[in-house]
């Protein structure tokens, strides 16, 4: 791992748009920086995590937990690399309406049973969205907030690039 050829993988799911925007964001700055591929959950393959070299999981909170599309990521792709993907670096992004804890250990614990290393704490981003109406409709994420999904995209990649996880 490391060096020129590393590759970071950012698998998401988006509902509303807020998750996609940070996963976009993140990427935008992860591909100044390394080779960065940026799937839809629905789309991301077992052989997708084996060709990376680090991992960057986004997904919403629905419900207290992750949402399904990525729930049903991490089960179709578990234990086709389980043992294969070991020390690889990983940090999450959620996008929640309310706290977003619940789903961030939720993925930190599928990734511990993967044994990737966590290289940063989970990026919660809170839209606050409470009622039905702003649970349900397009979110858009303050530019403050994708500043960080930017910074932790390029520290990533960066941190690739350069060998550091």
């Amino acid at each position: 791992m490391g060096g020129e050829m590393s590759k970071l993988l950012i698998v998401y799911h988006s509902r509303t748009g807020g998750t996609r925007q940070m996963a976009e964001a993140a990427f935008a700055a992860a591909k100044e920086e390394a080779d960065a591929v940026l799937m839809r959950a629905d789309e991301a393959m077992p052989e997708d995590l084996l060709a990376a070299d680090g991992y960057l999981f986004a997904g919403p909170e629905n419900l207290a937990a992750l949402s399904g599309a990525m729930k049903e990521f991490f089960d179709r792709c578990y234990y086709p690399v389980l043992g294969q993907i070991e020390g690889r670096p990983y940090a999450l992004m959620i996008c929640a309406g309310s706290d977003g804890d619940s789903a961030a250990r939720q993925a930190a614990r599928i990734a511990k049973g993967w044994r990737l290393r966590e290289v940063q704490p989970p990026l919660i981003v809170n839209t606050r969205a409470q009622t039905p109406e702003e649970i349900l409709a397009e979110k858009t994420i303050p530019d403050a907030e994708l500043d960080k999904c930017r910074e932790l995209g390029a520290a990533l990649g960066a941190g690739l690039k350069m060998g550091v996880f």
